[in-house]
């Protein structure tokens, strides 16, 4: 009769099997989640790309005082890269040319912010790069910027005829048109930045990078889907995006320059 409890008594004091450690545990989103420092380079590359898309920002709206802005009129804006080439020039190469810094930036925070969480760390690691991508293969940016426009200015100065004018002219209306139309490319920039500002709030560079963020990337798909609409009104995310950049950058110089733990 005194078996059951016997075998209650074994079975109560045999030792239990521990699992391996961390299995069947549950972390929070972000915690304890550092970058992992094996991409330090690739760290300081995407931080020194940030401030390198900063001045590219930052020396076109400079060029704003040398010249107004480029005009959204066919015969306007031929006369304008003739009276402004330098100027026109500058602004062009700055404002496509900063998408191969900013690919860097999305690639190295996307990167950065894996062990936070890797899928949205993916996604909006993607939605930066394929962003640039397109500005890059597009190469025009608003307003009225595109390499065709300078070969038709050339073209314009010396036609001899109203008829040759006519046709540079009705040809310059098609590109401004197609550039100053609203871009998959600006929107999902915004989109990037909005999901990667989103891994930011559950962890690592800080809540207020990440608030930032969140409002430049909502703002920034409102701005860029209603960029012919809402006019003056953009230059309110435009002057948020180099802040973010250069946050972005210093943040990133900052992991690229941690000393790493000794190996055990």
């Amino acid at each position: 009769m005194n078996r059951p409890t016997q075998s209650r008594e074994i079975t109560s004091s045999s030792p239990r099997r521990r699992s391996p450690a961390g299995v069947g545990r549950r972390m929070k989103p972000g915690a304890s989640a550092g970058p992992d420092l094996s991409w330090q380079p690739l760290y300081r590359i995407g931080g020194y790309a940030a401030l390198v898309f900063v001045v590219l920002v930052l020396v076109p709206v400079a060029l704003v005082f040398a010249a107004p802005l480029p005009p959204t009129q066919g015969r306007a804006v031929l006369e304008y890269i003739a009276a402004n080439r330098a100027v026109y020039l500058v602004e062009l190469v700055s404002f496509v040319g900063l998408a191969v810094p900013a690919l860097l930036v999305f690639g190295a925070l996307a990167v950065a912010l894996s062990r936070v969480n890797k899928a949205l760390a993916a996604v909006g690691g993607l939605f930066g790069i394929v962003s640039e991508t397109i500005a890059l293969a597009l190469g025009s940016s608003p307003q009225s910027l595109h390499g065709g426009l300078v070969v038709l200015a050339d073209s314009y100065a010396v036609a001899g005829t109203d008829a040759e004018r006519a046709g540079l002219i009705a040809a310059a209306e098609a590109l401004i048109a197609a550039t100053n139309a609203v871009s998959w490319g600006g929107i999902l920039t915004a989109a990037g930045i909005l999901v990667l500002s989103l891994v930011m709030w559950q962890g690592l560079f800080g809540r207020a990078l990440a608030v930032v963020g969140l409002f430049a990337g909502v703002l920034g798909v409102v701005s860029e889907a209603l960029r012919p609409l809402i006019g003056p009104a953009y230059l309110v995310y435009g002057l948020l995006l180099p802040l973010w950049f250069a946050w972005v950058g210093w943040k990133l110089l900052k992991i690229g320059a941690a000393n790493r733990a000794p190996a055990p």
